[in-house]
């Protein structure tokens, strides 16, 4: 495979190449994707991550709208298109298709690469995570993406981590699918998983015990509580309630390891956190909880300025596929405004990397236009 900032032609825009330059520590090792048949591939997977960066970088709204740039627009046909180009149902094919194993090792390489770059943030609370679903509206010929009569949608499980503020884990099912069940799966041992009390589950309060994974959730306010110990709080704090509890109805759905509940009150709306952390105070609990909106930021975020939600696929893999191409587009953006702004992802700083492009090429436009008008002007002179 070709290292991924190497231009094809002959344009070298040179803020785009270094854009493009994390991916170039998993070119050589990713997995090959190989032709079905005999005849040669039309579309490489590098063509095929070339376009799909280029889609969520650009924010384009549709399939049609990328191929229409990948076939006029300078910069697209030099860098993005394959070359000889490619038609529009053979796009789709091929993002429906191929490509998934291979965009699931740069994407998990990419994030071990971002989380060596950016900054740590909170490294007192422990490696956080924060666990959500987002629904996508899907269309009615989607048939597999099963929610309602009459609507189609899917379902993104995510997990974010909350110190370096990237997303680093995904799976896909149909919008009726559980959420719970991926817990387990998203967190790795010694983190902490943070989420809404729609992940409220005792079994998996335990399970997550048992596997040295920690947890920070919202409960009910009406969840059963056997207090087994009462920890001291201030009558002057917004923490009234600090307890180590057996959660749930004896015999029925109650924890077999004893949860941390921490109280805590604002803006008069009272809110009941579980915990097995006991090495946190109270305080803390309560700030990890509040982190978990980290999660609901970088989803605005992501889906208002990457149209990652802007289908060019239908099928469940193509979905995958679009998914992942938007979440490596964000760690690139993640690793571009740290390096070279040292901040945050903002929309500010990457609609100046898109006229950084195209001040580039216009540059490079007037650089070989007066070579080109001499030229122009020896053949005339000559035919006189």
């Amino acid at each position: 495979m070709h290292t991924f900032c190497v231009p094809k032609k002959k344009l070298n825009p040179q803020a785009y190449a270094r854009f493009l330059k994390p991916l170039q520590k998993f070119s050589h090792n990713t997995p090959a994707l190989e032709s079905r048949g005999n005849r040669p591939l039309k579309m490489t997977f590098e063509d095929q991550l070339h376009a799909l960066i280029f889609f969520h970088l650009q924010e384009y709204e549709s399939a049609r709208e990328l191929m229409q740039h990948m076939k006029e627009d300078n910069f697209a046909k030099d860098w993005v298109a394959p070359k000889g180009g490619i038609s529009r149902s053979s796009f789709g094919e091929i993002i429906n298709s191929r490509g998934l194993e291979q965009l699931e090792y740069i994407f998990q390489g990419l994030c071990g690469e971002a989380q060596g770059v950016l900054p740590s943030n909170y490294s007192d609370l422990g490696e956080l995570i924060a666990i959500d679903g987002s629904l996508i509206d899907a269309v009615l010929s989607m048939y597999w993406a099963d929610y309602r009569k009459g609507s189609k949608k899917a379902k993104g499980h995510f997990g974010f981590d909350i110190n370096h503020n990237i997303p680093t884990k995904v799976y896909l099912t149909e919008g009726t699918g559980p959420e719970r069940p991926f817990v387990s799966t998203v967190l790795s041992k010694g983190q902490t998983g943070i989420m809404d009390r729609g992940y409220q589950s005792h079994k998996v309060f335990d399970l997550l015990q048992k596997e040295n994974k920690h947890f920070v959730c919202r409960i009910k306010s009406k969840t059963t509580k056997t207090v087994l110990e009462e920890y001291p709080v201030s009558l002057d704090n917004y923490i009234f309630k600090d307890s180590l509890v057996l959660l749930g109805t004896p015999g029925i759905n109650q924890t077999q390891k004893p949860v941390r509940v921490v109280g805590y009150k604002v803006a008069g709306v009272k809110y009941y956190v579980a915990t097995d952390r006991l090495d946190l105070t109270a305080e803390q609990v309560a700030t990890v909880y509040k982190l978990r909106w980290d999660i609901e930021t970088f989803f605005k975020w992501w889906k208002k300025h990457l149209k990652v939600y802007h289908l060019i696929a239908r099928s469940q893999y193509g979905l995958m596929v679009q998914i992942l191409g938007g979440l490596i587009t964000y760690l690139l953006m993640a690793i571009h405004c740290h390096e070279q702004f040292n901040e945050p992802v903002s929309i500010k700083r990457i609609r100046q990397l898109r006229i950084t492009i195209q001040n580039e090429l216009r540059d490079s436009a007037n650089t070989t236009e007066p070579d080109k008008l001499m030229n122009k002007e020896q053949k005339l002179f000559a035919k006189t």
